[in-house]
């Protein structure tokens, strides 16, 4: 539940803020971030459930499914492209950013919902799905393993079996839990500071998307790089674009409705791996061992050598990946 790095350097954006007017620079598209699929047809991309997705997918369209569900709410799938190497053994490989997030279209805040989530996720599904009887399986990291697991709660027996990677939770208080020992960080770096000045230029209504994603992907670009950082990652993650807008509007619905994803599953049977690092100190093994409580069916597995997005960085990776396949070619 976060992200790092800019798509066009501070230094950068206030020359331009400096030299030209204001309003012309930062609300001409694809000048602060990138151009979402509906405003860049080159774009690889899907129409389901009445919006646009930035989507891709590898390997054979026959083969078992394996749904690539990334963090956020609001990041994108670039940070987990390590996972096209499943393609490479068989299984048929689909990424998508999330409604209002990385490349996907924005929305109004009012539209987005946990409802309109897992629809999407249905809908992606039967997009892709060539028959039937082809298997799906689900791998979801940080807050796409909660959304794997509201699917599983509500869909059980559409699922073949699911990886999840460090959810922050399947309830409420867990997920405010662990938001809050995982931001435990004091930010010192000087890119706060580049933050905080930037603010004084780039304000942002709520219509203003593009700004506010700047703005957003500023704040986790410090928080990110701070060397004290809980989460124990080695370093910023690459991404497109964050999504300001439908992270704040989950978690305002979330604190309004207190969701508990927990109700059904202990009629799902089938094993899920639930994996967490080494490295993220707001997380462990009693932590780990809570939330996965919740399956009746559960292979735990600590990734060494890694932090909270172990399958971004190579030594998790590394780790990470012969578990996985394994455990997709036990259900397969």
């Amino acid at each position: 539940m976060k992200k790092a790095t800019f798509y066009v350097p501070l230094l950068i954006c206030l020359i331009n803020l400096c030299g030209c007017k204001k309003e012309n620079y930062i609300t001409q598209e694809g000048n602060l971030v990138p151009k979402t699929v509906d405003q860049d047809p080159t774009l690889p991309s899907i129409s389901i459930n009445g919006t646009m997705l930035h989507a891709e997918t590898f390997g054979n369209a026959d083969s078992a499914m394996v749904v690539i569900l990334h963090g956020g709410p609001g990041s994108d799938y670039r940070d987990l492209l390590n996972c096209k190497e499943f393609a490479s053994q068989g299984y048929y490989v689909i990424f998508y950013d999330q409604r209002g997030s990385g490349l996907s279209k924005r929305h109004d805040k009012s539209s987005y919902s946990n409802e309109v989530m897992l629809d999407d996720l249905s809908a992606v599904i039967a997009h892709y799905r060539k028959s039937p009887t082809q298997k799906v399986f689900l791998l979801g990291h940080s807050w796409g393993a909660t959304l794997a697991t509201s699917f599983i709660n509500k869909y059980g027996g559409a699922i073949n079996g699911a990886i999840l990677a460090e959810p922050g939770g399947f309830t409420w208080s867990d997920i405010e839990g662990y938001v809050s020992r995982s931001r435990d960080v004091k930010i010192t770096s000087e890119l706060m500071s580049d933050f905080l000045y930037a603010d004084q230029f780039i304000t942002g209504k709520k219509d203003q998307q593009a700004i506010l994603d700047y703005k957003y992907a500023l704040r986790f670009a410090a928080a990110d790089g701070d060397k004290d950082n809980p989460i124990g990652n080695e370093g910023p993650l690459p991404f497109w674009r964050l999504g300001a807008v439908v992270n704040e509007a989950l978690f305002e619905l979330g604190d309004k409705e207190k969701p508990d994803w927990t109700t059904h599953l202990r009629e799902y049977n089938t094993k899920v791996l639930f994996v967490y690092s080494e490295r993220n100190r707001a997380y462990g093994l009693d932590y780990a061992q809570k939330v996965s409580s919740a399956y009746p069916n559960v292979q735990l597995f600590k990734v060494n050598g890694a932090g909270h997005d172990m399958l971004s960085f190579p030594t998790g990776w590394s780790n990470f990946y012969p578990v996985a396949l394994n455990y997709l070619n036990s259900l397969k």
